[in-house]
């Protein structure tokens, strides 16, 4: 499971760390609240303000982070069941992880759709509109164009629920990283694994302890059981998502290979991204 603090290496900025956090830093957008720029209400009578935070966020512009070559590699050695993200950032993608290897339980770039006839657009489509300062309205009806991010008071895409009932019920072992475990019903992912399950929290931070207030209320323990007395599985490492997996990494024997494989593909995605460019430059000669 991970959240948008693996991500702050790569210079995107996480939500709520105070200071640097992208809703700390929106009071120039004269905005009811730092949320509603992902709430969709506000969105269908004023979608300037999310356009104007895309470009800033919009994929294509960073590069994946060690945590992210971390995953790859747990997928590539065959012991990655699944990665749930939060981020809409597609890194993840970027990094090589296939999508059958991911849930993006809060939507991402990758696609896109009309909110009024439901056309879907491609995202280099949306991209040109959104770096040319415009709000992307449809051809076919003129409705607004909108990348299929799962805002505030939208339902989570259907692939996380048909997911989410068998991986968590085979985990046996959960790795939580750059995560607030805020947002429901993400956060309460962490109790839906078996009780023999281990769980490893690799933040700067702790978080996670009362993922369910209702289920507390019956008496239930939810959430991470760091400081509890009868504790037996849950862990924290105390740091950053990259620090944290290099360590990890370093006791299962694959440090060189993460760090080879975060250069080797830094290097192959920036040489490909001058190819690019090169090429349509001498296109427009």
């Amino acid at each position: 499971m991970t959240g948008a603090g693996i991500s702050t290496a790569a210079g995107i900025p996480d939500f709520r760390s105070a200071g640097t956090g992208l809703y700390d830093n929106l009071e120039k957008y004269n905005l009811p609240n730092p949320q509603a720029v992902f709430e969709i209400n506000f969105f269908k009578s004023n979608p300037n303000p999310f356009y104007t935070v895309a470009k800033e966020l919009y994929p294509g512009k960073f590069l994946p982070t060690i945590t992210h070559y971390f995953i790859r590699m747990l997928n590539d050695k065959g012991l990655l069941l699944r990665n749930y993200t939060q981020n809409i950032d597609t890194l993840e993608r970027v990094a090589g992880l296939p999508g059958n290897a991911l849930v993006e339980a809060h939507g991402s770039f990758h696609t896109a759709r009309c909110l009024d006839c439901g056309k879907e657009y491609p995202h280099e489509w949306v991209k040109n509109e959104i770096f040319a300062d415009k709000v992307p309205y449809c051809p076919e009806c003129n409705g607004i164009v909108k990348p299929d991010i799962v805002f505030f008071g939208e339902s989570l895409p259907e692939r996380f629920h048909k997911c989410v009932e068998k991986d968590m019920s085979d985990c046996d072992l959960l790795i939580v990283m750059g995560t607030s475990l805020v947002v429901q019903p993400f956060a309460s992912l962490v109790d839906r694994v078996p009780e023999t399950t281990p769980r490893l929290l690799i933040n700067m931070e702790k978080c996670g302890q009362e993922v369910d207030f209702f289920a507390m209320l019956m008496g239930r323990k939810s959430g991470f059981q760091f400081d509890h007395a009868e504790n037996y599985r849950d862990v924290m490492w105390q740091g950053t998502s990259d620090d944290g997996c290099v360590a990890l990494a370093n006791l299962l024997g694959w440090k060189d290979e993460l760090l080879k494989l975060h250069k080797l593909e830094h290097k192959r995605i920036n040489e490909a991204a001058k190819m690019t460019k090169d090429a349509g430059l001498t296109k427009v000669k």
